[in-house]
């Protein structure tokens, strides 16, 4: 897989290459590293018998590069309650896929409010003290329509968080799009 775009928000690049650069090494390893191939037949209306890219394939494999390398999975539980009610719901939380020191690392290849929500775990654990810069790694749009229907691309989730300027995410955030 390589890396065909970088987009630093707020300085996410920045303080990878300067306070985590061992880190930001092993993110490129581990994106050279996956090999994606077209594993999954397609049964969608607009593309049946296309074979496409499994999605499920390279999550286990950037699990699996990342664990050899010493990422670990975060979790906040945590019980929700809102203002002028007695409603508790216990067992929910928060969780980062793979996180280092304080470097967050989240893989989307989903549809794009999942991408959006990982903007909003880094935000939640960046508030908590326990991050200094999230990363997020998603399919550019040339690699995007080489899948299912419903995964999105990077390319969007750039023009987002551009036209909110520096409101959201308040979290250094770097965004790296991919492709074969």
């Amino acid at each position: 897989m390589k890396i065909i775009y970088e987009y630093s928000h707020l300085g996410g690049s920045e303080i990878l290459q300067v306070r985590y650069p061992e880190i930001n090494k092993e993110i490129y390893e581990v994106i050279k590293n996956v090999k994606p191939i077209k594993s999954k037949e397609s049964k969608e209306k607009t593309k049946v018998g296309k074979m496409l890219y499994s999605p499920i394939d390279m999550n286990k494999q950037f699990k699996d590069l990342f664990s050899a390398r010493n990422y670990r999975e975060i979790k906040d539980m945590y019980t929700i309650t809102i203002p002028n009610s007695s409603v508790e719901i216990r067992g929910a939380f928060k969780q980062i896929d793979f996180v280092k020191e304080k470097v967050l690392i989240e893989v989307q290849f989903g549809k794009y409010a999942f991408m959006f929500y990982d903007l909003a775990k880094f935000q939640y654990f960046f508030n908590e003290n326990k991050a200094e810069v999230g990363v997020e790694i998603v399919p550019s749009h040339k690699f995007q329509r080489q899948m299912s229907s419903g995964v999105s691309y990077g390319e969007q989730l750039v023009y987002d968080i551009e036209r909110l300027k520096r409101h959201f995410p308040a979290v250094p955030v770097k965004i790296i799009l991919v492709e074969t």
